[in-house]
């Protein structure tokens, strides 16, 4: 085999030098560190301590250039970093939307956690499938999650503070101490959901279905109820007090009422309509 020749050599050693950086680095600075003493040596040995001044005089200017173009071109470029970061959580989520699979519910939730993290709270959930998914304690509010599938989900006291929730599944889920005031949830299915102590407080819950859900020692003050369906619902010690659209009527499919909390007109209706769920 035919031996490489001196300048083959040189290529392939220039080559495995330019491939690791800090080696090239290193290289480089030790060469300029040379060319700049050796053109310096004049100034050490005729006037060294003038010179030597203004060497400190440009450290000063470097320590400057330091402290504030250096800073603040990091945080630009960390701010920059977290805005792309922050477009691909959001980009991926849209890519999910409609997706009806358990690792499109998996990767969307994993990118809400992570918007969380950059404090970002009010996200486009639209149409996505988030069923037996664990979303508790997450921050959603002021989000929408408008026909969204979170059936057989964890959302304890998760913050759905003003969210849409219009038309959403969340039957079966577990939204125990969820904090839902001024929610828009019309139409919203809650069957067999696990609602206690939720807060619902000036809610909008138009035909809102509650079938079978415990509702123990919910909030539903000044809540939008009309239409909703309370059949063999919990109602035990729920707040119902300023509730518009609340009938006699929806109250009476209810499978208990004990100790909860009435307008004074509607808590006579009740117990002289169906005085035994308020006895049992």
């Amino acid at each position: 085999m035919k031996s490489k020749s001196i300048k083959e050599r040189l290529r392939d050693k220039f080559d495995e030098v330019v491939e690791k950086p800090m080696l090239t680095s290193t290289i480089v600075l030790i060469l300029v560190t040379m060319l700049v003493l050796g053109l310096s040596m004049s100034y050490y040995i005729d006037d060294f301590h003038a010179f030597w001044g203004q060497i400190l005089a440009e450290a000063h200017g470097m320590i400057f250039d330091i402290a504030v173009i250096g800073i603040l071109l990091f945080w630009l470029n960390q701010s920059g970093q977290i805005r792309q970061q922050i477009r691909t959580y959001k980009d991926e989520i849209d890519d999910f939307r409609l997706w009806e699979s358990e690792e499109a519910a998996f990767r969307t939730v994993g990118n809400i956690k992570r918007l969380n993290r950059h404090n970002i709270y009010e996200i486009n959930l639209v149409n996505c499938h988030l069923a037996r998914t664990n979303l508790s304690h997450v921050n959603l509010k002021a989000s929408n999650l408008n026909s969204s599938n979170l059936s057989n989900s964890s959302l304890i006291e998760t913050n759905l503070e003003n969210t849409r929730l219009n038309q959403t599944n969340l039957e079966n889920s577990n939204l125990n101490q969820a904090n839902l005031k001024g929610a828009y949830a019309s139409g919203a299915n809650f069957k067999d959901a696990f609602l206690i102590k939720a807060n619902f407080e000036n809610a909008f819950l138009i035909k809102t279905s509650f079938k079978n859900s415990y509702l123990m020692e919910s909030n539903l003050q000044n809540s939008y109820l009309m239409g909703a369906d309370f059949e063999n619902a919990s109602l035990y010690k729920a707040d119902l007090r300023g509730a518009k659209g609340l009938t006699i009527d929806q109250l009476a499919k209810a499978k208990t009422l004990y100790l909860a909390r009435f307008d004074d007109d509607l808590l006579e209706q009740v117990k002289a309509v169906i005085p035994e769920l308020v006895g049992s």
